[in-house]
């Protein structure tokens, strides 16, 4: 394998000058830059990005820490921040927490001994003692799918509220009046939102909200809970659900059209995130769009813009709308 020194002496100048190409090329003068260039071509030069990172403290790469890669929606937010550390020439490590503080601590502290430049988090840990340990020893930090009062933090978010009030008051509007929420754990503060702003809506119509938690945010938890509410007599049964995602929702609609019930004559279903599969299922999903791409865009521009600029960087928190997709379920 070539070394920087081999590149050095096939082009006939210092080992420095050869670093200067590779880390700061707008320092070399263009002609001796194409030179450098044309010697690490031809020698199949690979630049050894554990020994650059010694020499610039950092390494090329940042960290995004989801608690489920299985559920599209942060795929699609992993899509949209690759976008942009894409163009930073930076690769984007991920790691799934499983919701589990413990994972996410040891992911966090793993992150951090790897020098990199950044993290995007969507935290598990609710105090989030461990961002605030990340932030105090310098490294820059912003939260995904997490809304954050503290000024000392960007994060990015949805109004979630809004996004319960849109189902809600959607649900009622067509003439519902005993409605089920269905997702969980309610201690995770997107579901709690959702759930606050479905009960707000219900509560403005006269409507009746029950709340049904769940153990996570799945298909199969989704199957579990419907299939609970298929054994109901239809007097007792909610004419309504609305879930707190759309893989949720996707179990429910299995569900109850496997036990015979006609979806949205029976049981109307709103879901939440609006995935690529909601649009694709057998009865096509109303949901709540969150607009997840740009979500994880805006997250690793303002993570990018901490790191080249953080003398001037101003944290902000930034919050987008919800937006209602009514389909036929």
């Amino acid at each position: 394998m070539a070394r920087i020194e081999d590149v050095a002496a096939r082009a006939g100048v210092s080992v420095g000058t050869v670093s200067n190409v590779l880390n700061r090329p707008h320092a070399v003068a263009p002609k001796t830059r194409a030179r450098v260039e044309a010697a690490i071509t031809e020698l199949g030069y690979l630049p050894n990005e554990s020994a650059r990172a010694l020499v610039s403290g950092r390494s090329r790469t940042v960290g995004l820490v989801v608690p489920d890669v299985t559920n599209p929606f942060f795929a699609d937010l992993a899509r949209g921040a690759e976008e942009v550390a894409d163009k930073h020439d930076v690769v984007v490590m991920l790691y799934n927490s499983a919701d589990s503080i413990e994972r996410e601590l040891r992911y966090l502290g793993r992150l951090e001994t790897q020098r990199v430049q950044g993290i995007l988090v969507t935290p598990v840990d609710r105090g989030g003692r461990a961002v605030e340990d990340l932030i105090s020893r310098g490294t820059p930090v912003v939260l995904l799918d997490r809304g954050q009062p503290s000024r000392n933090v960007c994060s990015v978010t949805v109004d979630h509220r809004a996004g319960g009030r849109l189902a809600g008051t959607h649900l009622t509007e067509l003439g519902h009046r005993r409605i089920a929420f269905l997702g969980g754990p309610l201690s995770a503060p997107q579901v709690a939102d959702r759930l606050d702003g479905a009960r707000q809506a219900a509560t403005a119509a006269g409507a009746v909200l029950e709340t049904i938690e769940t153990s996570a945010l799945t298909v199969a938890a989704g199957r579990e809970a419907a299939g609970a509410l298929a054994l109901r007599d239809a007097g007792e049964r909610p004419s309504a659900v609305f879930c707190a995602n759309d893989l949720l929702a996707l179990g429910v609609l299995q569900t109850v059209t496997r036990e015979g019930l006609r979806v949205p004559e029976d049981l109307a279903i709103v879901g939440y995130d609006d995935i690529e599969f909601a649009a694709a299922a057998a009865v096509p999903l109303t949901s709540v769009r969150q607009p997840r791409e740009q979500l994880g865009r805006v997250a690793a521009e303002l993570l990018f813009e901490e790191i080249h600029d953080a003398g001037r960087h101003g944290h902000r928190q930034v919050a987008f709308q919800p937006e209602l997709v009514v389909r036929r379920s």
